[in-house]
């Protein structure tokens, strides 16, 4: 019986075992040993056995930079989001990883803080790391896309996703922020809300723009009557100040938050003015589920799925690493989902 004491005492590196290790300790070629692991068919079956035993018991793991460098093939992701604070990011991130591990790739996740100077910096180690592709939530600052295009040009992939440029350069994959505007607003007029606090985020995304002009359109054309009231929030403390202010001056009878962060912050100031929903006023939101769910009564939302906006963007970028790259926005469908807030 092979035993990991002998094996190390014969071995001269103890920190990690090679296949030549291997070799050496079961007299055979490194060759040999490497294809026993790769059960080619032109080695013994008790020699692939002997290998296998050997490699099990040693914990023998297969150098991945070696191999990336002798294929040109890496199996790394790089994954560029703002930060990982939120749900939806979290939740982003869970489904993209159970895509890519399903197909054999890992991920490397970075923080741009919202920096674009971190932004291009995380793209260089991407680049430095020799990552197979790349999925990045754009900085909001960021309007130079020369980084992504020098990335490109080096034959590595960019797709962006959530947070997306204007630029049509790229491949895009995002939540259908038009028809979530549609939706929040078409279920507010069903629901016969008339004087609206309408919380949005940071004007200079796309995210926000879209889903502003979807859901003023529809209001102006179905329910023009309506009283709206826009105002910008660029974090769950602004959003919770802006709705707290709103409702001690005026009367709305509902409330609309365009994201999780600004819902969060608009509950806040919801419950310290001890007001009750539905009766006193009636909250949407577009959301990925959690939030509105730590509430009670729950809060209707427009759902907004990071997990499956995260399999749609493995998705798109495996195409462009197989070198089939789409072109143009992808977009994941909203659904209505209805609680109790309304």
């Amino acid at each position: 019986m092979f035993s990991v004491d002998n094996f190390f005492s014969f071995s001269p590196m103890k920190s990690r075992s090679t296949l030549k290790h291997i070799a050496e300790h079961l007299h055979l070629s490194i060759s040999t040993v490497s294809r026993a692991l790769k059960d080619h068919p032109d080695i013994a079956a008790h020699t692939k056995q002997k290998v296998r035993e050997l490699a099990e018991l040693i914990e023998y793991e297969p150098n991945a930079f070696a191999i990336q460098l002798r294929t040109n093939a890496s199996k790394v992701i790089g994954v560029i989001v703002p930060e990982i604070s939120g749900y939806f990011y979290h939740a982003f991130i869970a489904g993209l990883e159970d895509e890519a591990r399903s197909w054999g790739y890992s991920l490397m996740i970075l923080q741009s803080g919202n920096d674009p100077e971190t932004e291009s910096a995380n793209l260089r180690l991407c680049r430095m790391n020799r990552a197979a592709g790349i999925l990045v939530a754009a900085a909001s600052g960021t309007t130079d896309l020369s980084p992504f295009d020098r990335t490109d040009a080096a034959g590595i992939p960019v797709v962006f996703f959530d947070k997306v440029p204007e630029s049509r350069q790229f491949p895009k994959v995002s939540m259908a922020d038009a028809e979530a505007g549609f939706l929040s607003a078409d279920t507010l007029i069903s629901k016969g809300r008339k004087n609206i606090l309408a919380l949005f985020g940071d004007h200079a995304l796309s995210i926000t723009r879209k889903r502003l002009k979807a859901f003023q359109g529809t209001f102006q054309r179905h329910a023009p009557d309506s009283r709206l009231t826009i105002r910008h929030a660029r974090s769950q403390q602004e959003s919770r100040q802006i709705t707290f202010d709103a409702i001690c001056l005026e009367e709305y009878d509902a409330v609309f938050a365009m994201s999780d962060e600004i819902l969060a912050g608009a509950m806040k100031a919801i419950l310290q003015r001890r007001l009750r929903i539905p009766d006193d006023i009636g909250v949407l939101a577009i959301s990925t589920g959690l939030i509105p769910s730590l509430y009670e009564p729950e809060i209707s939302y427009i759902e907004t799925s990071g997990e499956k906006l995260g399999k749609r963007s493995f998705e798109i970028l495996h195409k462009c690493m197989s070198k089939a790259a789409p072109h143009g926005e992808f977009l994941v469908p909203a659904t209505f989902i209805e609680k109790g807030s309304l």
